[in-house]
């Protein structure tokens, strides 16, 4: 299942969940990568503290793992203003939305990861609170039920999904700012997996950094995993720096090969081939095949393989390409197809 994928791109647990928080960047200085969002945030942010108001609302989106929850933190850091973080499962009813709101202070910024998840009922209270700083709530029951008018303070509300396609355009159409985060380049990851490296205290070589960086699924989250991953066998192999060679053999007692491919993404694939000829197939029968969720396959397996070429969805299903063939070694079966 995913939570046991060493490139799973989701928290894995508390203990990871703390060294990412003593990894994360708090500047957009520091911050590697998203190069195009960074340069249009500088800009939105000077303009707000030069208005002395709040910055627009914001919705970050792209795959799970490339670093929206951290960025949200930037963004705050650089207003000046404090933080408040939960999560659309988090916000079972709107007396727990009041809450939230309750407690910030003006430019304050609330961050609601998997926003694609909240209720309807407290989707439909963020409109006048996001639009208008107001929400309306209706104290009592029965006939002593009465409405009452709650002013806010000018806030900031940053959304993050990996769904942005399943957002109302209500709420979708109420983020003045609404950037897509794209998957990181080598040269990025390599950036990243030395800074972690320094912040760990552990030697590493520039071709090591690289190695690590090619495996990481364009993903940052992935990256400072194997970071720790390899660290471990650099460590018992009594290695005074983490080399090349080292993180080769790592990783491949790992079963991570030389694209970031697990044992669950070629499982997807090889079912593919020899069941169906390479496609075009459903995702819900690749989905059966493999004993995994449709969503599961959708959300955490396909965008890494759609976008390094290994897969294409066509009207008719999903299809593995020549280069997919080629990675796997079965060059002469697409040829007889």
């Amino acid at each position: 299942m995913d939570e046991d994928r060493i490139v799973s791109s989701d928290v894995q647990d508390d203990d990871e969940q703390s060294v990412e928080k003593s990894l994360r960047p708090t500047t957009l200085d520091q911050y590697i990568g998203q190069d195009q969002i960074k340069h249009e945030l500088r800009v939105y942010i000077e303009a707000a503290k030069k208005r002395q108001e709040a910055l627009d609302h914001v919705l970050l989106y792209g795959p799970p793992g490339l670093g929206k929850t951290t960025l949200a933190m930037v963004i705050a850091n650089e207003m000046e203003v404090q933080i408040r973080t939960t999560s659309g499962p988090a916000i079972e009813k709107p007396g727990d939305l009041v809450a939230l709101l309750n407690e910030l202070q003006p430019g304050d910024v609330l961050f609601i990861d998997e926003i694609h998840r909240l209720p309807k009922l407290v989707e439909e209270m963020l409109y006048s609170a996001m639009e208008d700083y107001f929400i309306d709530i209706v104290v009592g029951q029965g006939p002593t039920a009465h409405p009452i008018h709650f002013p806010l303070p000018p806030f900031t509300l940053i959304g993050a999904t990996t769904r942005a396609g399943v957002l109302s355009a209500p709420l979708r159409d109420r983020f003045g700012i609404v950037e897509h985060m794209e998957y990181y380049t080598e040269e990025d990851l390599s950036e990243i997996v030395k800074r972690s490296a320094d912040i760990f205290d552990t030697q590493i070589k520039p071709e090591g950094a690289h190695e690590i960086a090619s495996r990481s699924r364009g993903t940052p989250r992935i990256a400072n995993r194997l970071l720790k991953r390899v660290r471990d066998f650099a460590q018992v192999a009594e290695k005074d720096s983490i080399d090349q060679p080292i993180v080769d053999h790592s990783l491949k007692l790992l079963r991570v090969d030389n694209r970031g491919l697990d044992e669950t993404d070629k499982k997807v694939l090889e079912t593919m081939i020899e069941l169906y000829h390479g496609g075009p197939v459903g995702i819900g029968t690749i989905a059966a095949n493999i004993g995994e969720e449709k969503d599961t396959i959708s959300e955490m397996y396909e965008p890494y393989l759609l976008q390094i070429g290994f897969l294409k969805r066509t009207p008719r299903g999903r299809m593995v390409t020549y280069e997919a063939y080629q990675h796997l070694g079965l060059e002469s079966e697409f040829k007889e197809k």
